[in-house]
């Protein structure tokens, strides 16, 4: 059996000249015009492909058609539509053309039988240079590269596949330490007997990068070191793309920037101190934004926002933000200094704010600073706070109490994107106090969240979210509702109402020194960006753990990747209240 070598099948027909006069076959003005239109026999999965492909297709709206230009048309359609269909993997297809003169205009179709796919039989992908010499940094990325490979065996050979699986497959290398990785070669094998293709790949890794000198362009009213402080590159570090990535959008996330990009030198010469250039746009300081929206746990929404960057011309970051929703309106101020070249920013806040969940009504004022650090992988956020809130149940005793609440928060994040992460995990502790003799009661505050995600395959991946939280104090009276636990909600336990899960005292449900909760929840990927999930959540909130069981909640649910995190719309009953809601929300809780 004879192997023909395949290296690149032309994705259309060659195009006809711009000027139809210029084509033999072409009009004449004494020609009468032919006039026709095309029709697609064809599979779905072939006529956008054709479509685009046929020379027919193109011209059949061109109204100086004559017989002999049509005629070249329909002879140079059937090498287009064999070659159409071999892009999509179909290196065999059945190609007739039937002209119907009797109808006005006169009728083509194209008839396509594409016969058998080819597949995929073997995937011999390679890395050469320095990270196959690599046992340890080099091993992981070339595991990488062939983990994530978009054309596997068994599935079905289309060029607009292949072409995409290499590039992939060197930006993937490219991603982690080795910049300068370019395709050295690739052939792609078709046995059109045995309807069979083996690729063949090599890449070259070029030598692994490390981070040199920061470079910044663009700046005009602030200074360059302010660009620089919201960095987490460290001079000498292997480089990551993921890193760089990350430090943009913290740019972006300021509020400075209308625009940020960096790059690293890909210069192999430059590898082992390769700088990295961040070329930024500055934005108007001042920004006044209004809204309206809609929460599966808070209903509608309306908003406005004022914010200044620039406040006293010091790069300080002042935001007052007002949101009226149906069953809470909240009002702060907010003051943020710009990290120091040590990393570390201050943020202080005060505000008010107004809930009606579940049969309890809550006023809570509250003014506080934190120390917060710059890396999210190892980020720690510590302060004081002064909280007074007042409960409201229905049908109960109103509840009175302040604190002086100080706490720690420390988290862990080791993931491979920290807005749409596919493996790794996510965990956050928090302490806390209330100060004795400044408190309505004297507390401690412990909470632990955890969430992992694991890829099972290409397609399906599974993630997993443990919570919980204690207030150690004799009585929950006197401890503000906010730093007490209810649950239940998009981001909590689905198929219930938003925190309608909690100590029950007469209409309402209160907020108790306990909670916890688990979700496992698997999703199938049919496209890049669109899959669908299944879940099971259980939790619940409560006043003693001996009163901790869990409420079930289970079901189905859409998942959309987008920029800013992962878009979830599920429908969900939840067993105890036996009933079905739909929740809907963006990005991650933590």
């Amino acid at each position: 059996m004879t192997r023909a070598a395949y290296a690149t099948l032309a994705w259309a027909a060659q195009s006809l000249a711009a000027d139809p006069q210029s084509i033999e076959g072409a009009p004449r003005a004494t020609e009468a015009p032919f006039r026709f239109r095309v029709e697609l026999d064809a599979p779905r999965a072939l006529a956008d492909t054709l479509s685009a492909s046929l020379g027919l297709v193109r011209w059949q709206s061109y109204e100086d058609m004559t017989q002999d230009l049509f005629d070249r048309l329909a002879r140079e359609a059937i090498g287009e539509a064999h070659e159409a269909a071999a892009t999509e993997g179909y290196f065999s297809a059945g190609v007739d053309i039937a002209v119907d003169t009797s109808r006005t205009p006169a009728v083509v179709t194209v008839h396509v039988t594409p016969g058998d796919a080819t597949h995929i039989r073997e995937v011999d992908l390679h890395v050469t240079g320095p990270a196959s010499e690599d046992p340890a940094a080099g091993a992981q990325a070339i595991d990488k590269v062939r983990g994530e490979w978009r054309l596997p065996i068994g599935a079905i050979f289309r060029q607009s596949a292949w072409t995409t699986s290499k590039e992939r497959a060197v930006a993937t290398l490219a991603a982690q330490r080795y910049a300068a990785a370019k395709l050295a070669s690739s052939e792609a094998y078709i046995d059109p007997e045995a309807r069979a293709a083996d690729l063949h790949v090599e890449i070259d890794s070029g030598p692994p990068f490390h981070v040199g000198p920061l470079q910044v362009q663009g700046t005009r009213r602030y200074d360059e070191s302010l660009v620089r402080n919201y960095s987490t590159l460290q001079r000498g570090a292997p480089y990551a793309l993921a890193d760089l990535d990350q430090y943009v959008r913290r740019l972006n996330a300021t509020g400075y920037f209308a625009s940020v990009h960096a790059v690293i030198d890909t210069d192999p010469a430059h590898a082992d101190d390769a700088p990295v250039t961040v070329s930024v746009i500055e934005a108007p300081p001042k920004r006044l934004e209004t809204g309206v929206g809609f929460s599966t746990d808070t209903r509608l929404r309306a908003s406005l926002n004022y914010r200044d960057v620039d406040f006293a011309n010091r790069a300080l970051q002042f935001t007052t933000d007002l949101s009226i929703e149906q069953a809470l309106q909240n009002a702060s101020v907010r003051l943020v200094r710009p990290p120091d070249e040590r990393g570390w920013s201050l943020a202080g806040t005060f505000s008010v704010q107004r809930t009606d969940i579940s049969g309890l009504i809550t006023d809570t004022t509250s003014i506080g600073g934190q120390r917060i650090s710059l890396d999210e992988r190892n980020q720690w956020q510590y302060g004081p706070a002064f909280i007074v809130d007042r409960q409201k149940p229905t049908g109960g005793e109103i509840i009175d109490s302040h604190a002086l609440y100080v706490d720690v928060q420390r988290a862990w994040r080791r993931m491979d994107d920290l807005a749409a992460p596919t493996r790794g995990y996510a965990t956050l502790v928090e302490i806390g106090a209330g100060v004795p003799g400044v408190s309505s009661r004297n507390f401690g505050r412990v909470v632990a969240r955890f969430a992992g995600w694991h890829p099972i395959d290409r397609d399906d991946d599974l993630s997993m979210r443990l919570e919980g939280g204690v207030v150690i104090a004799s009585s929950r009276k006197g401890v503000p509702s906010t730093l007490l636990f209810r649950t239940g909600g998009d981001q909590t336990v689905r198929g219930y109402a938003f925190n309608s899960l909690g100590l029950r005292e007469g209409d309402a449900t209160l907020p108790g020194r306990y909670y916890a909760l688990a979700s496992v929840e698997a999703t199938h990927w049919f496209r890049e960006a669109l899959g669908g999930a299944v879940f099971v959540d259980a939790g619940n909130a409560a006043d003693k753990p001996t009163d901790l069981e869990p409420a079930l909640g289970y079901g189905v649910g859409l998942r959309v990747r987008t920029p800013i995190g992962p878009l979830r719309l599920d429908v969900a009953y939840g067993a105890r209240a036996h009933g079905v809601r739909v929740h809907f929300s963006v990005g991650l809780a933590f």
